[in-house]
């Protein structure tokens, strides 16, 4: 009997970057952040944007183009941006990675070329897991242009598409070579899309940072109101939490069986599915966080004040904390449970669901009680009718 053990490590670094108008004349990061990597005199380019982002910035397909026609800049676009879906709908149908790979392959695109995806955590989630599958890894650069995606999805190492109705079954870890937050692709979100992020920061902040979840808290009023220095701040904030757990967590890609980042998401994931997506991620998010909370709660490990204050939060923010499908019933048992598996099978290992001790300390257990939890269901329920404004 013989064997070879071999061991080595592989260092990963990106910049997730703040700015306004990535592709005015006089924004050279872009520039600078390809030049700074440059292996060859002119960088190919291939671009690839939400319809969504297009509708609400008419002007954006010109601007990308004339940024890159500008031939100081090293950046050559090897066709005209590709537009696809937003929302799930873009990870739902595996035509549009093909897509990506069709472009690829035609205009010669190699590991040292760049695909850009600018667009919603879906969009980058598809176009990531397309760079990356492409000669086994193309550089790709994202830019976020929700809050959800420029404070959590959009920063972190993760790509994929759904399959079999599940989220995420088809994916990889594969870092970006940079993260570019625009600002300014905010000012045009519906008010659903605005607060859906602050869910993601919520969550962060419940888990390992109680002035953040104060702050977030003062600030009420502020981000609902859409005050552009209160959610700079809060997408700054989120994201360098985000980042540091990737960094220091010692566990980047998810070998193991710990994903506290995931607080809440067993839930939100499989509402999302089985509302056919009506609730949108951040939504979804909320209700398992507040579900997961009440849970806390039920089992003794979080005080009851803490727990109004989680819940008073979601609902000062305006979002609606019930649906129906959690009490849905085949006749055997309650089909939102099955995220449950599905979350375990996804991560593979033991189940183990990220619970509250503290607003800021998270604590990891590896059961869940079925009746427990169903009567957190029924006690979200309560709170969320008793909260309904009266007519």
């Amino acid at each position: 009997m013989r064997k070879i053990s071999q061991t080595f490590q592989v260092p990963f670094s990106y910049e997730v970057h703040f700015t306004r108008d990535l592709f005015a004349e006089n924004n050279h990061l872009l520039k600078d952040l390809i030049g700074s990597a440059r292996d060859q005199k002119t960088a190919k380019i291939l671009v690839v944007v939400d319809e969504g982002v297009i509708a609400a910035h008419t002007q954006l397909i010109t601007g990308i183009t004339n940024y890159a026609h500008n031939g100081n800049l090293g950046i050559k676009l090897v066709c005209p941006p590709l537009v696809v879906p937003g929302g799930e709908t873009v990870k739902n149908d595996n035509r549009h990675v093909k897509t990506i790979l069709n472009a690829v392959n035609e205009f010669g695109l190699d590991r040292h070329a760049y695909l850009i995806a600018i667009g919603g955590g879906s969009v980058l989630d598809m176009a990531g897991f397309a760079a990356t599958i492409a000669h086994r890894g193309i550089r790709h650069i994202r830019v976020p242009t929700t809050v959800l995606a420029q404070n959590d999805a959009g920063v972190g190492v993760k790509n994929g598409i759904n399959q079999f109705g599940k989220k995420n079954f088809i994916g990889c870890f594969s870092p970006p070579f940079a993260v570019i937050n625009d600002s300014a692709f905010l000012s045009t979100l519906e008010d659903r899309d605005w607060r859906c992020g602050i869910t993601e920061a919520i969550k962060v902040a419940l888990i390992k940072d109680r002035d953040f979840f104060k702050q977030i808290q003062q600030n009420t009023g502020t981000l609902l109101s859409r005050d552009a220095s209160s959610m700079d701040l809060l997408i700054y904030q989120c994201a360098k939490l985000h980042l540091d757990h990737i960094s220091r967590g010692g566990d980047p890609f998810e070998k193991g069986s710990s994903r506290p980042l995931d607080f809440g998401h067993w839930a939100a994931h499989k509402l999302e599915q089985l509302t056919d997506y009506r609730l949108r991620h951040g939504e979804a998010v909320a209700i398992g966080i507040a579900l997961d909370s009440i849970y806390s709660q039920l089992i003794g490990l979080l005080s009851q004040a803490a727990l109004h204050e989680i819940l008073t939060l979601f609902k000062n923010l305006k979002f609606k904390l019930f649906v129906p499908e959690l009490l849905a019933d085949t006749g055997h048992k309650n089909p939102v449970m099955d995220g449950l598996n599905e979350f375990r099978e996804h991560l593979g290992g033991k189940l183990t669901i990220m619970l509250l001790k503290d607003i800021g300390e998270g604590v990891e257990v590896n059961d869940i009680d079925y009746e427990q939890m169903q009567h957190a269901i029924l006690e979200l329920k309560k709170f969320d009718e008793e909260t309904v404004p009266k007519c």
